[in-house]
């Protein structure tokens, strides 16, 4: 049986000072989901570097600091010491100032790039603030929002078009980040909520192991570090055969 609380995510810093802002940003994630930006831009025919750039800046801002913001403000998952005035600031910054970089897209690129904007904002505030009595915090949501819609709004901002490609791609991005979505899901409870762990496993040859918390979460978070950097490495292979 073990008592000990664990850090709230295997990439937790200890709480307090500087720590608490590099652990706020959730680095593997946000570069996972970062990567369906890139991936869905180099699907596009022509890539321009000169939208992926702001494309990349605006979910950078929206999901990487203003939903991960809203959600520290939302329970502490992550048990940071960053006031809650603060975090208030950041959400509301970084989204606004991601909001401002897509209409900005929109007066100069596409006006239908207003439409993802309002989409966007919409699914960081109702989802990390979980709103309607958290019905929009689900693994659904969570598959759309963070991985399908990263990759849509990307090629669209390459094209102004939605075509079959995408589609395909947004299929692949919900996948994953739902599969990210499951395997998360008992880590994070094992290491947010569980206070003790007791049992063992018997196997047919008479062998015993215990059950500890580790091992638990050991496997899931393996998995979870594997598909981060597979993401990460696909979209900075498909980034370099475009740009080659």
């Amino acid at each position: 049986m073990a008592t000990d609380l664990p850090r709230a995510a295997f990439y937790a810093l200890a709480p307090g000072g500087w720590r608490d802002y590099l652990t706020l940003l959730h680095p593997p994630y946000t570069a996972w989901h970062l990567s369906y930006v890139v991936i869905g831009a180099a699907l596009a025919p022509e890539l321009a570097v000169s939208r992926l750039l702001p494309t990349f800046l605006a979910f950078f801002l929206a999901v990487g600091i203003g939903a991960h913001a809203l959600d520290e403000r939302n329970g502490r998952p992550l048990g940071t010491r960053i006031p809650d005035a603060v975090l208030l600031a950041l959400g509301a910054v970084s989204i606004g100032a991601a909001a401002a970089i897509g209409l900005y897209g929109a007066a100069t690129v596409d006006p239908w790039i207003g439409a993802f904007v309002a989409a966007g904002v919409f699914i960081v505030c109702a989802y990390n603030l979980e709103l309607a009595g958290g019905r929009f915090h689900s693994d659904l949501w969570f598959a759309v929002g963070w991985g399908a819609f990263p990759l849509v709004t990307a090629y669209f901002a390459q094209t102004g078009t939605i075509r079959t490609v995408t589609v395909l791609g947004a299929l692949f991005a919900g996948a994953f980040s739902l599969g990210q979505r499951h395997l998360s899901t008992q880590v994070r409870d094992v290491r947010r909520r569980v206070t003790a762990v007791d049992g063992r496993i018997e196997r047919r040859d008479g062998s015993r192991e215990p059950v500890t918390r580790q091992s638990l979460i050991a496997t899931s978070e393996r998995a979870l570090r594997s598909l981060a950097f597979a993401t990460v490495a696909l979209a900075g292979t498909l980034l370099v055969m475009r740009l080659a």
